[in-house]
């Protein structure tokens, strides 16, 4: 048996190929957007993809399972559970296996069984993996998607949270706790292979390990260790990070099927004349680093430096409207792959940055200060202070003068905030509140300063702090 890991660190996606390597036949688990790194090992391998297995409809990135039935004519085994808000619409014209629970497939002579391990989704399925190439007559592993994480379990509240759907997190999480308990029960040796890692919004508190076994999630993952189905919901809707918006489309675009990217997908760069245009009819993104943006970037454009991008884009861009990008010209490529994993699709096309700035377009900037240089004016009330960091790193300890909106929701807190005084934007370490105050000034804010080193720096100035009591959102 041939099985290879996969790991997208900008979104924490971890999917798998499993080959059989007597038939040289493989499988792709929770393949993401970018298919041509499974193509690539299959081709080192010498194993054919005739197949995609998929835990349930993702809420987090583009699936990468139509684009593979399209190339390469793999077979898609997908989930018929949960109720008909939750069924792949995209399937006719494609060969597919609806699977329900106690069903199984075979992947050359590896054999894959269904369970239905619902919570996190309604659809969701986990795939219990036994080798019988090998002469193995019991299982050696689970695909647990996102039900069991090392050190976690999927977050029951996605659909409440991001869709929308009211009314769903606390029966979600009366099912993950039954899927749980029925977890246990499997055996100890069972390797555990889940589709997230640490940083994933699909859960709190995931483990950075890449895997692990059923009896050591069972002793040590502190959602398994309830016995009690009141006292798990409590502790499993507590205190989940925020939901990116975005989740929501994805939901319906791997629902309804993403677009087919095909091979050789690429984005053109544009003329400068053609950038006022595209302030004006989209969102324009400039990847550079904050501190040159801060020195001067075209009013009206937003600021996400690419190494941010996968984490910001998804609350920031206007999915209804197409997306520009002012970048240097070996960046655009990788930048439009991290966009369409998150579902952004009409990319317009890029500037040249150097072109951008010779032509003398990057005519608006903001201040930076520290903390030392603020502390008074703040205190004093001279200035407004935006702390857009997370709600828990808001109730953790915060300065006592701020008011607080997550960077995310920025958007919805505009009307609040004043325009008269000069705002000044903070966060943990100022990389967050640099995007912030970029999204600021393209709102039409002009007197925005963002405080250089932000919550750490004012803590380690010696600067007074305080507890929430709670949070108190503009």
């Amino acid at each position: 048996m041939l099985l290879k890991y996969f790991y997208d660190d900008k979104l924490a996606h971890a999917s798998y190929m499993v080959g059989c390597q007597r038939a040289n036949e493989a499988v792709i688990v929770d393949p993401g957007r970018d298919i041509e790194q499974y193509l690539r090992m299959a081709e080192k391998e010498g194993v054919r993809i005739i197949a995609v297995a998929e835990t349930h409809i993702h809420a987090d990135y583009v699936s990468g399972a139509r684009e593979l039935a399209d190339r390469v004519n793999a077979k898609l085994y997908v989930s018929d559970e949960g109720s008909a808000e939750w069924k792949y619409l995209y399937l006719d014209g494609y060969d597919n296996d609806l699977l329900h629970d106690g069903d199984h497939f075979m992947i050359g002579k590896i054999r894959f069984d269904v369970m239905h391990t619902p919570g996190h989704t309604p659809e969701s399925i986990s795939f219990v993996l036994t080798d019988q190439g090998g002469g193995a007559d019991e299982p050696m592993g689970i695909f647990t998607g996102d039900f069991v994480f090392v050190g976690s379990i999927g977050r029951p509240d996605l659909l409440e949270e991001a869709a929308g759907l009211t009314g769903t997190a606390d029966p979600g999480a009366r099912d993950l706790f039954k899927s749980a308990e029925r977890f246990k029960s499997l055996p100890d040796y069972l390797q555990v292979w889940p589709a997230h890692g640490a940083g994933s919004a699909c859960g709190k508190g995931l483990g950075a390990i890449p895997s692990s076994t059923v009896g050591y999630e069972k002793r040590f993952n502190p959602a398994l260790q309830f016995n009690d189905e009141d006292q798990f919901v409590r502790y499993i809707l507590a205190d989940q990070p925020e939901a990116p918006k975005y989740f929501a489309v994805m939901k319906k675009v791997n629902k309804e099927g993403p677009r087919i990217l095909g091979a050789g997908h690429h984005h053109k760069l544009l003329a400068v004349t053609e950038l006022a245009a595209a302030v004006g009819s989209g969102t324009v993104v400039d990847l550079s680093p904050s501190s040159k943006f801060g020195a001067g970037h075209v009013p009206g454009t937003i600021n996400i430096p690419l190494p941010m991008l996968a984490a910001w884009a998804g609350w920031l861009v206007d999915y209804d409207r197409p997306t520009y990008l002012i970048c240097e010209p070996d960046q655009i490529e990788e930048a439009a792959r991290v966009l369409h994993k998150i579902g952004v699709e009409h990319i317009a096309g890029g500037f040249d940055a150097r072109e951008v700035q010779s032509r003398g377009l990057a005519t608006e900037v903001y201040l930076s200060g520290t903390p030392v240089d603020l502390s008074h004016s703040i205190e004093a009330g001279d200035v407004k202070l935006l702390d857009v960091r997370s709600d828990e790193e808001w109730k953790e300890g915060h300065i006592e003068e701020a008011e607080h909106c997550f960077l995310g929701r920025l958007s919805k807190c505009l009307d609040e905030l004043s325009r008269d005084k000069k705002l000044v934007v903070q966060c943990r370490s100022g990389a967050r509140s640099a995007i912030a105050a970029s999204v600021l000034q393209a709102a039409g804010f002009k007197k925005v300063v963002n405080l250089t080193g932000g919550y750490m720096a004012w803590k380690e100035a010696g600067l007074a702090t305080v507890k929430s009591q709670p949070a108190v959102n503009v």
